[in-house]
C-alpha cells in the first residue's frame, strides 16, 4: 500500500488509479469494515488524528480532484467523509492539515521516479522538470523520513 504524500499531479495514470484503490482500502480499514491490512505503517498517520475518517476522506477528495483534472471517472459516492470543498480547492485540507516530514516528501519524490523512469518515461521528464509539491492534506515541515516509512 502506498498513500503518497506527494500531490497526486505528480502521479502517472497507473499510479493515481492505483493510489486511488489503496486508499478506498485505508478508509474501509479505518472504518472497520475490513481486517486486512491493519497494521499497515502507512496508516499510523491517519490514526493518530482525532477523526481518521475525515482524514482520509480530505485525501480521497484530493484524488478525485486530480482524476477530475485528467477526465477520469472516480466515484466520489465511495468517499465515506469527503472534503466539504473539493473540485481542485488548493486549502482541500482546511482546518484537518496533517503534517509530513521534507524528508519524507524527498524520499517519495526519488521512489516516484524511480518508478516513472521505469513505466512511464513521459511522466518521467516531467517530473524531472517539477519540483516535489504535498497532496493540500499536508503540511510540510522540517525533518526525517516518517518512523512508519518501510524504505
Amino acid at each position: 500500500m502506498r498513500i503518497w504524500s506527494l500531490h497526486p499531479a505528480h502521479l502517472d495514470g497507473k499510479g493515481l488509479v492505483a493510489c486511488w484503490r489503496e486508499s478506498l482500502l485505508a478508509q474501509a480499514v479505518l472504518d472497520g469494515r475490513t481486517r486486512g491490512y491493519r497494521s499497515h505503517p502507512q496508516l499510523v498517520r491517519f490514526r493518530a488524528v482525532d477523526e481518521p475518517l475525515t482524514a482520509i476522506g480530505v485525501y480521497l477528495s484530493g484524488l478525485a480532484d486530480e482524476a477530475t483534472a485528467r477526465d477520469y471517472r472516480f466515484d466520489r459516492d465511495r468517499i465515506l467523509e469527503p472534503a466539504r470543498s473539493h473540485e481542485g480547492d488548493s486549502d482541500l485540507g482546511g482546518d484537518l492539515l496533517m503534517s509530513v516530514t521534507d524528508g519524507q516528501l524527498a524520499f517519495e519524490w526519488s521512489h516516484l521516479g524511480r518508478k516513472l523512469a521505469d513505466r512511464s518515461p513521459e511522466d518521467a521528464e516531467r517530473w524531472q522538470a517539477a519540483d516535489p509539491a504535498p497532496h493540500p492534506l499536508f503540511d510540510v515541515v522540517p525533518g526525517r523520513i516518517e518512523d512508519w516509512e518501510r524504505p
